[in-house]
């Protein structure tokens, strides 16, 4: 397995995930489902960190510093429940994410939905 020096890469990210699972013999739980809850458990602990700030708080979270570095650590654990997600159910999710776009925009006209936050069956 490559070590943590070596640089991540997006092509090989599912695979390191699969390696460092199968050094634990972790693959018995890392069914759709469980990986499905993993991920919502880490979305959750990310939202933690925005609960009581204001919206001009929660922007400051991209000043460099400890708050923000925690944010991240949240951020890569969702990440990698994702992509983890992703591989058992084999879904290419950069594919998946330009489909979704291609959707987001019929649904979303810019002449329509441009400055307001609507819900598009309100546009």
């Amino acid at each position: 397995m490559k070590t943590d020096a070596d640089p991540l890469r997006w092509e090989t990210l599912p695979q390191r995930l699969r390696d460092f699972a199968a050094e634990r013999a972790w693959q018995p739980f890392h069914s759709p489902k469980n990986l499905a809850s993993a991920l919502i458990v880490e979305a959750g602990e990310l939202l933690e960190h925005f609960q009581w700030l204001t919206e001009d708080q929660s922007r400051a979270l991209a000043r460099p510093g400890p708050a923000k570095d925690a944010v991240a650590a949240e951020m890569a654990d969702v990440l990698l429940y994702l992509v983890q997600l992703a591989s058992a159910l084999e879904v290419d999710l950069l594919d998946a994410a330009a489909r979704k776009m291609v959707v987001n925009a019929a649904k979303y006209p810019v002449e329509k939905a441009r400055g307001r936050a609507d819900r598009a069956s309100e546009l």
